[in-house]
């Protein structure tokens, strides 16, 4: 196949608030968008911008080589492309999805003749386009893919490839994802603890930023800990001496009418790791409670 297409123009299937976020910014650096969406009234205004509107998917793949993916789920890539001649196009899927389906799409799209590469966007719409709002996409997949149009990919937001497993994107999205609402909960337990009280939220707000700041150490050295598989050098705080606390934690909930559940699975997966040996597992960090979320 022949790509005639210009080396600046993609094609952009989904235009929800995400893809329409990324329309624009990729319009606003100058390259050639056509566009696709199952309700046709919300691609109007991106034709007024500039965009070329496809009145179906084909059409809309049949005009760029590179092919970006933002629909609503896994299950709409296949429904919007059933049918689709994909050889030679080189897709980036960026709707949301898990592990095993990019891994299954990136078969199903080599299948078809097409390259393929995955994407985690860790960013919200209002952060496209704006460079020092952070955001970045996570890929996998492809490595030839990636570098071919890794220009482009840098538009709305920073590009960071993360391994030929088409799989590991999304993995990488979901884990950041998990350990913020992981962070989420507890920040939600702190000012519900407080509610009622004459403490007011303001003023616990810079108390919790400093000391979440200050347990940052917690990411890195539990890194080298799951590496090393050794939980007991340099412990500071002991797996038993934790859990003897986390009693008060839960007293005080009781005491201020707080339901412990957002803490309280942490909680008792520490308790396990003590009880399963004492001897063995007293004096570790508590890394090594991390060993039993594995099935």
């Amino acid at each position: 196949m022949t790509d005639n297409t210009p080396r600046n123009s993609l094609t952009l299937l989904g235009l929800g608030d995400m893809g329409t976020a990324l329309a624009r910014t990729w319009l606003a650096a100058g390259h050639r968008i056509t566009v696709w969406n199952r309700t046709a009234a919300k691609a109007e205004a991106l034709a007024a911008e500039g965009a070329d509107v496809a009145t179906s998917p084909a059409e809309a793949v049949a005009a760029s080589r590179l092919v970006v993916l933002c629909l609503l789920d896994d299950a709409s890539i296949g429904s919007a492309l059933q049918g689709v001649d994909l050889t030679g196009k080189d897709l980036v899927n960026l709707t949301t999805g898990t592990p095993a389906e990019g891994r299954a799409r990136a078969a199903w799209a080599e299948e078809r003749g097409a390259r393929f590469v995955d994407g985690g966007i860790m960013a919200t719409p209002t952060m496209i386009g704006v460079p020092e709002a952070g955001g970045y996409v996570f890929y996998s997949g492809s490595r030839a893919l990636f570098d071919t149009h890794r220009a482009a990919l840098e538009v709305p937001a920073g590009a960071r490839f993360v391994g030929e497993d088409p799989g590991h994107a999304a993995l990488h999205d979901v884990a950041l994802l998990s350990a913020m609402y992981g962070l989420f909960a507890g920040i939600s337990h702190a000012y519900a603890l407080i509610d009622g009280e004459d403490i007011a939220p303001k003023d616990l707000a810079p108390l919790l930023s400093e000391w979440l700041g200050a347990m940052g150490f917690f990411v890195g050295s539990t890194a080298e800990r799951l590496t090393s598989r050794d939980f007991t050098t340099g412990v500071v705080s002991s797996l038993a001496m934790q859990v003897a606390a986390t009693g008060t934690l839960l007293r005080t909930a009781e005491e201020q009418r707080v339901s412990p559940e957002l803490i309280s699975p942490y909680l008792e997966l520490m308790r396990r790791r003590l009880t399963a040996d004492p001897a063995a597992h007293g004096g570790e960090d508590t890394a090594g409670a991390i060993t039993l979320l594995k099935r």
